[in-house]
């Protein structure tokens, strides 16, 4: 793992995660590709680089998004937005992780839009994550591991995970039952230690009901740009 810094700000004061967040952000227009189309993923991070994003936009096609969320801020300024099956490759995708580890493994999920992510991921060359340094990780699994399911199967996907030593709580909104993009529902398991990111994901992959698991190991990164107190740290797996 290569680990250049390059510093960006050099603060009298500690920065917010907020402006760590936007840091990221800017810092990854230069993996964006003139006049292609570029992946964007989900979250509070990756609103920050549409943000950027929009001042280059006369530079790019567009932008192939993992979220209704983020293609409504997309759209918002002005970038186009096309759908995955119109697009045959993209050069980079770019969103940010719950975790990372020195591997480039991550689990990702917060934003409740996994499954998307993890398709444009796959669909790209190359995965950039941004992130803050809070989420660099020794071994994934202090976060809740989100997962996608479909609802019937809810009671027996809690119970297979239970049978790991986790412990699953089906995520709520408004007091219900978070209903996904896809129409599905996201387990968060927490008490989980992945220490074979790969072939846990492949495991719970092949789990009856289960859509997609928050682990990325196979669509892991290739960078992450971590926001610390000295700047942007590089991270190349």
């Amino acid at each position: 793992m290569n680990t250049p810094t390059t510093p960006m700000h050099t603060p009298a004061t500690a920065l917010t995660q907020d402006e760590l967040k936007t840091l990221v952000g800017q810092a990854a227009l230069q993996y964006v590709v003139p006049g292609e189309i570029v992946g964007v993923g989900t979250g509070s991070t990756v609103n920050k680089f549409i943000d950027a994003l929009a001042s280059i936009k006369e530079q790019i096609k567009g932008a192939v998004s993992s979220s209704v969320a983020s293609t409504a801020r997309l759209q918002a300024l002005g970038i186009a937005v096309f759908d995955c099956n119109d697009v045959e490759r993209l050069s980079v995708y770019i969103d940010g992780a719950d975790e990372i580890d020195g591997q480039g493994n991550m689990v990702k999920g917060g934003g409740a839009a996994l499954t998307r992510e993890k398709i444009v991921a796959a669909q790209s060359a190359r995965f950039v994550c941004i992130a803050d340094e809070s989420k660099l990780v020794q071994t994934l699994g202090a976060f809740p591991l989100p997962v996608e399911v479909i609802p019937m199967a809810t009671r027996r996907v809690l119970a297979q995970f239970a049978a790991k030593g986790g412990v699953g709580h089906i995520r709520l909104k408004d007091g219900k039952p978070l209903v996904t993009d896809n129409g599905q529902y996201i387990i968060d398991v927490t008490g989980l230690q992945i220490a074979d990111p790969l072939a846990f994901e492949a495991e719970v992959s092949q789990w009856p009901g289960v859509v997609t698991v928050g682990v990325f190991a196979f669509q892991r990164a290739q960078v992450c740009l971590l926001g610390t107190a000295s700047g942007v740290k590089t991270l190349e797996f």
